[in-house]
């Protein structure tokens, strides 16, 4: 990892930190980012520039792949990181030692609609077995590309006290597919003073929590940290709960995923309940600012300002926590597939998500993913549409099966072929110009398919593994890609703070 190779073609140059001004702290925790976000985001006001314009660092983005997913208007995504870098007075607070790698426990892609109504938060287990593409060093060379390893060792490449940020930025842009348009680190330090300033946020445990649950080392149990039920936690009291793992559920990051979704909602929720005035804002403000290390992208008040004024709208019924479709695989965790896939090919289409909570979503008649009905649901006639049908996976006759239910539709199918590629996920319809309306016609025919446009004319239907493991799987009226995430799996903003806080 450490040789000289060269950088792909189109990487940029050399990474760094711009440093800050004294006294500032080095960034939070992932779980200061959205309440700090959110904190803008309800003020709205012009004071508010003058307070924080000068307290936001910003860390370089020269280290970001040169084969990135093309930008599009279709809504927003943001990448929070949790860093447990113990710099700058963490070591106080995460028990590490001063100068230790800076790792990442938690992450999570934050996609806000288009709409910019809905919100939904992907949070990736740190276990997750996944590719990392080439990432750049300190010394400016480029590692070769890994796969079948830990999703938090990204952000460890280049072995540094504050991590590899663009490292993982590169890894979730190869894993899903999506632009991501900003990312932030947030470390311990900031995350313990924003929950203090808001005096704290109600909790809850499923069971009783020692000594021993936060320090496995430990030969006895030691003291009561924290007692079952709901309770108020703040600054390292409320770090230890965010950090617990051990002692709760089966002990696993799963377990901890959960707590953590709950506990930003539990402080969404504060934030939201309380009227701000301007002597209550203004510390939380800066507290919040104080927080956040970010792209250049949102290295300005005035940037972070306005992309926190675009979600302002969005209710907490509307903002939705899921996790990565996953399994265990001994003692990591894989992706299954292809419901991973389905989930980020709605993303990338900003389409709902079936099964999860929300008062209204992007989608439907009513803003709803439509519900299964008792019949069939009522789809448009293929009639004057052509299509060609190639076979993107390695079951036979597939092209053939889906080429007789189109043409029982009233298409007409100009050839049925096997694909190049026959590892497709997904069942994939690409379009020509002038040609979008007919080909969403044809997606409408399929449980999970994703739309491309593309510059030769016609339309071709590239079947994947989603048709191949259901070809008769019932279809959206409302259009694809649709993609079902368990309700285990979910939460809102809006759900009672007890529900669902531990696995296994």
């Amino acid at each position: 990892m450490t040789g000289k190779h060269h950088p792909p073609q189109g990487r940029r140059g050399a990474a760094g930190v711009r440093s800050r001004g004294p006294g500032r702290r080095r960034g939070g925790r992932l779980l200061a980012t959205a309440t700090a976000l959110l904190v803008l985001a309800v003020s709205g006001m012009g004071w508010i520039y003058l307070e924080v314009s000068g307290d936001i660092a910003t860390f370089g983005a020269d280290g970001l792949s040169g084969n990135r997913p093309a930008a599009t208007s279709q809504g927003q995504n943001v990448l929070v990181i949790g860093s447990d870098a113990r710099t700058d007075g963490n070591d106080e607070l995460g028990g590490g030692k001063k100068g230790d790698i800076g790792r990442s426990d938690t992450t999570f892609l934050l996609h806000v609609y288009a709409d910019q109504r809905h919100a939904v938060a992907v949070s990736f287990p740190r276990d997750t077995l996944v590719g990392i593409p080439p990432c750049r060093l300190p010394d400016g060379t480029w590692t070769p590309p890994q796969t079948d390893v830990m999703f938090n060792s990204a952000f460890t490449v280049g072995q540094t006290a504050t991590g590899n940020p663009a490292c993982t930025q590169n890894t979730v842009e190869k894993l899903t597919g999506l632009r991501v348009d900003h990312t932030v680190v947030v470390d311990f330090k900031g995350f313990a003073a924003l929950t203090e300033v808001v005096g704290g946020v109600r909790v809850c445990l499923p069971t009783d929590v020692y000594q021993k649950d936060l320090d496995p080392h430990r030969t006895t149990p030691g003291e009561l940290v924290f007692p079952k039920g709901e309770q108020t936690v703040s600054g390292k009291q409320a770090l230890d709960y965010v950090r617990l793992r051990h002692g709760v559920g089966d002990g696993s990051d799963i377990g901890r995923i959960k707590r953590q979704q709950a506990f930003v909602a539990s402080l969404l929720k504060k934030v939201r309940s309380e009227g701000l005035t301007p002597a209550r804002l203004l510390p939380l403000a800066n507290a919040a600012t104080a927080s956040l290390t970010v792209d250049p992208g949102l290295g300005s008040a005035d940037k972070l300002i306005d992309f926190a004024m675009s979600m302002k709208d969005i209710d907490l019924r509307d903002t939705t926590f899921v996790t990565l479709p996953w399994r265990y695989q001994g003692a990591r965790v894989a992706i299954v597939r292809p419901e991973a896939d389905a989930l980020w090919a709605a993303l990338r289409s900003d389409r709902p998500l079936a099964g999860t909570t929300g008062s209204k979503h992007p989608g439907g008649d009513d803003g709803r993913p439509s519900a299964p009905s008792s019949g069939a649901p009522e789809l448009p006639s293929g009639r004057g549409i052509a299509v060609a049908v190639l076979n993107g996976t390695r079951t036979t006759g597939l092209a053939a099966h889906a080429s007789e239910m189109l043409r029982s539709a009233g298409y007409t199918v100009t050839r049925t072929a096997t694909a190049v590629d026959q590892d497709h996920p997904l069942t994939v319809i690409e379009y020509g110009p002038g040609r979008e309306a007919e080909a969403k016609a044809v997606a409408r025919r399929f449980a999970s398919a994703e739309l491309r446009p593309a510059e030769t004319a016609g339309i071709t239907i590239t079947l994947g593994r989603s048709y191949a493991d259901d070809p008769d799987a019932p279809v959206s009226p409302t259009g694809a890609p649709t993609a079902t995430v368990p309700p285990e799996d979910t939460r809102s903003a809006a759900d009672d703070p007890c529900a669902d806080l531990s696995y296994g």
